[in-house]
């Protein structure tokens, strides 16, 4: 919870700029919460299209020229130009705006300063983002960031990278992006207070907000380096495991340093630049995480990248990384770097395949999220949003073709998984008993030619927004 937005005076561009304050239904003028600065174009951009979704995902709350002018030539693929809008908690200037007008293919850029929970289902607000093709969440608080989760501007946001748009954020703005988010509504913490005790009041999270395509099970963190937050992002990582909050009892913390951006493509492929970021995984449960009691963990994985490196987040590597270890609250040495293990023949990385992430409403098989377009192996993201949730996958098989899935259940809930011809008749289920219970199933087409088939992953007992993973291959 730092701020990174450095009060300033209004550029001249910012100052010839509409300034409006906006009122919320029921709210005179003089108590209007929202602020409106649009800057270059009054119109918006008219465009049937769009080539993302692409993301920034930034170590502090500046713009980072390099990556943003990737997001914004991928999203117009090349041509034509995009609006913006950054999305602020505080603050009465447009640092960012200044920066990203003056940027090749920007046809606006529109600072929106929200002061209240309530000004998330503000109908301009949500207008002005529903009409843009790249959102920023500006540096501030991440923890007024998390008070829109579900109200009209989560939508609103989704519904730009649903276009092929993009979002991204820096420090308060990148934490909100990521799966998991670290709230630091209580407090903020340290990585002594976390690594002394995972469940100190300063760590509290928030899940169920965004879930961007291939970045599942993730926890961003800003000013990584600079402000030693190796440490933390360890306990992050190790509550988010022993809490149930992510798929397949894996997570990753995402760090990035001060003034360097991620690049994240449409298909998962992050590029860096700047000084360096970390990628920090966590594959099995804490030895030691309880109340009180300082963390024990044992090989955490760790990449690090420096300006020009990639990290697949859609096909995640399997080697590269260095182990670091905490044991008893006290880390290894030299935690920001490491000898990378590089033999990946006994365990090689994935190759080929796609991800999809669950779109609501996906909850019948007339609103079923239609994947057979994708690349098989296909890993599919989603949640049990209550006890009676149930998500749809269509997909096509083929004469003799064998369908399979697998699905990695979180502690969270308990889920059931059928497999459906095309009139909704169960071929196969898999119903495994307890919370945390992985499911599999497969069916192999015997007639003729090729039919759609549906997945249905069911809510049977529990709900929550820990993420479930299944992965389906067709062979």
């Amino acid at each position: 919870m730092s701020p990174s937005r450095n009060p300033r005076r209004l550029s001249v561009v910012a100052a010839a700029a509409a300034l409006i304050t906006l009122a919320p239904i029921g709210v005179t003028a003089a108590q209007a919460q929202v602020t409106r600065i649009r800057q270059g174009s009054s119109a918006d951009v008219s465009r049937t299209a769009w080539s993302g979704p692409a993301y920034t995902m930034n170590g502090s709350g500046g713009i980072v020229t390099a990556t943003m002018n990737q997001a914004i030539n991928a999203i117009r693929g090349g041509t034509g130009s995009i609006d913006v809008v950054v999305v602020a908690g505080s603050g009465t200037t447009t640092p960012e705006c200044d920066v990203i007008t003056g940027l090749t293919g920007v046809n606006s850029c529109t600072t929106l300063t929200l002061t209240a929970a309530r000004d998330g289902d503000n109908a301009q607000v949500n207008t002005d983002i529903r009409n843009a093709e790249f959102v920023y969440f500006a540096g501030g608080d991440q923890c007024r960031y998390v008070a829109w989760k579900g109200t009209a501007l989560e939508a609103s946001v989704e519904s730009v990278v649903a276009k092929g748009g993009g979002v991204g954020g820096g420090s308060a703005g990148h934490h909100v992006n990521s799966d998991i988010v670290y709230d630091a509504c209580a407090a903020s913490t340290t990585s002594a207070i976390a690594l002394d005790d995972p469940y100190d009041r300063s760590l509290t999270f928030t899940t169920g907000m965004f879930r961007w395509p291939n970045y599942a099970n993730t926890i961003n963190d800003s000013h990584f380096v600079t402000r030693d937050r190796m440490g933390r992002t360890m306990a992050f990582v190790a509550r988010a495991i022993k809490d149930g909050r992510t798929s397949g009892g894996k997570a990753w913390g995402v760090g990035v340093e001060e003034g360097a951006s991620l690049f994240i493509d449409r298909n998962g492929l992050a590029t860096l630049s700047g000084p360096s970021a970390y990628v920090v995984l966590g594959d099995h449960q804490p030895e030691v995480a309880v109340s009180g009691q300082p963390l024990t963990y044992s090989n955490f994985k760790i990449w690090k990248l420096t300006s020009g490196q990639t990290y697949d987040f859609a096909n995640r590597p399997t080697c590269g990384y260095y182990l670091k270890s905490v044991n008893a609250g006290v880390p290894s040495s030299s935690l920001y770097s490491g000898t990378p293990v590089t033999d990946c023949s006994t365990t090689p990385p994935p190759s080929g395949g796609s991800s999809f992430t669950e779109a609501e409403p996906n909850d019948s098989r007339s609103a079923a999220n239609d994947v057979s377009g994708n690349t098989f192996p296909l890993t599919v993201t989603g949640d049990m949003k209550s006890s009676t949730d149930r998500d749809y996958y269509a997909l096509t098989v083929n004469s003799q073709q064998t369908l399979s899935v697998s699905c990695a259940v979180p502690t969270a809930y308990d889920a059931d998984i059928y497999l459906l011809d095309s009139g909704g008749s169960t071929v196969t289920r898999s119903v495994e008993d307890g919370a945390g219970t992985d499911e599999s199933a497969s069916l192999t087409r015997s007639a003729s030619g090729s039919a759609t088939y549906y997945l249905d992953v069911e809510a049977y007992s529990g709900s929550g927004t820990a993420d479930y993973t299944c992965t389906v291959t067709k062979s």
